[in-house]
């Protein structure tokens, strides 16, 4: 078998040790550490004309039967302990040759490419191979384990009774690709299948495919979600620190801590166009004779505090000298924070049809919370019916 490996057996008048080929196709230098004395094994990326991101140490199937090829390439495995890596490489394609399916049950099996060292290990082998580590068959499937020195390549599940007079084993469903890349310290590492590979020290940095991500100790974070970064839509669903900020379908918004706030808050705005009338001499929140008898704008108060409360409407009195109004109560969760009051009222006083507003500004508020301003009315007697038409309510941040 075409595999061999550098830094493992002496050249020795007797014995056919490390070549001078294979110091030049072995991967050297250090690779991506993962404590002290180990690095994290892997295969070393990379392809013809640079079209996927690794060809090497490939597995597949090609026709009906048990037999699979593993396609040339370099990896680097971490052996035991104080061993080492050891760098590898398949020089040519590799056929391995699977054992028939159970009777009854299927089974998984993987293919490795592993590291015998006499040294090390309680064996008497000194070689790098291919070996195929056969799962137990059972109604519940379980991957075996990896052995030590050894970089996993594929996991196979075999049906029951496959075999080549059965027809062999599917290989396009039966195939998982389990490698995985590793570069040289300090580079970085491109998109892995097995998302879930830590990284081994802050500061390393991979390529998600979709964004570059660094290891912050205890997980993979994206560039766009470090501290001061704007996260991109659907990246994330809540927030990692208060005030970190996000874009929401072209909206910028902001964490608080419990929920995402919009960052710059928009103007609120609510109107009706259809009028109707009030006799009340205290201020409440409807009108008779219209479809529409209370309107209600929605805002979020933004990180000043502030807001510009403006109400207006098209109407008249129903008696000379009299008046009536229309003002604004401001609700949070329900309960009240301002109350309808003539300073911050439109008043008309004419039974002219007159168009009136008023503009106040509110301070105190809570930033970044949601507020409710709902419209309200009042007349100066019963007697008098003030009409209110094309009423409506803006609420403008200040800041």
């Amino acid at each position: 078998m075409p595999v061999r490996s550098a830094w493992l057996i002496n050249r020795t008048e007797t014995e056919s040790g490390q070549t001078r080929a294979d110091t030049r196709l072995a991967p050297l230098g250090t690779m991506a550490p993962n404590g002290a004395l180990t690095g994290a094994g892997g295969v070393i990326p990379g392809s013809v004309d640079g079209e996927h991101l690794m060809s090497g140490l490939y597995v597949f199937g090609e026709s009906a039967g048990m037999k699979v090829t593993v396609t040339p390439g370099r990896a680097v495995i971490q052996g035991q302990g104080a061993a080492g890596a050891y760098p590898v490489v398949l020089t040519d394609y590799a056929t391995l040759t699977l054992d028939d399916g159970n009777a009854s049950h299927d089974r998984i099996d993987l293919v490795v490419l592993r590291v015998h060292d006499a040294q090390f290990d309680v064996g008497d082998r000194t070689e790098a191979s291919l070996e195929v580590i056969k799962g137990e068959a059972s109604a519940t499937l379980e991957q075996p384990q990896v052995p030590p020195a050894s970089l996993p390549l594929a996991r196979i599940t075999v049906p029951a009774g496959a075999s080549v007079g059965t027809g062999g084993i599917v290989w396009a469903d039966a195939v998982y690709d389990l490698r995985v890349p590793t570069v040289a310290v300090g580079g970085i590492l491109p998109e892995s299948w097995n998302r879930d590979v830590a990284g081994g020290y802050p500061g390393q940095y991979r390529d998600s495919s979709a964004a570059l991500q660094r290891w912050d100790g205890t997980r993979w974070a994206s560039y766009p979600r470090q501290t001061g970064g704007i996260a991109p839509q659907g990246a994330l669903a809540a927030g990692e620190y208060t005030g970190q900020y996000r874009d929401e379908a072209g909206r910028l918004e902001r964490w608080d801590g419990a929920v995402w706030r919009p960052a710059v808050p928009s103007t609120a705005w609510a109107n009706h166009t259809d009028g109707g009338y009030c006799t009340s001499t205290s201020w409440v929140e409807s009108v008779t004779d219209t479809t529409g008898p209370t309107i209600t704008a929605t805002f979020t108060v933004p990180v000043t505090g502030a807001v510009l409360v403006t109400v207006g409407f098209m109407g008249h009195t129903g008696v000379d000298g009299q008046w009536c109004r229309m003002g604004v109560n401001i609700r949070k969760d329900g309960v009240l924070v301002y109350g309808a009051d003539e300073v911050r009222s439109a008043t008309v006083g004419s039974k002219a049809m007159t168009s009136v507003s008023a503009t106040s500004r509110l301070t105190g508020l809570q930033p970044g919370a949601v507020y409710t301003a709902v419209s309200a009315y009042t007349t100066s007697a019963t007697s008098n019916r003030g009409w209110f038409d094309n009423r409506f309510i803006r609420v403008d941040p200040l800041v």
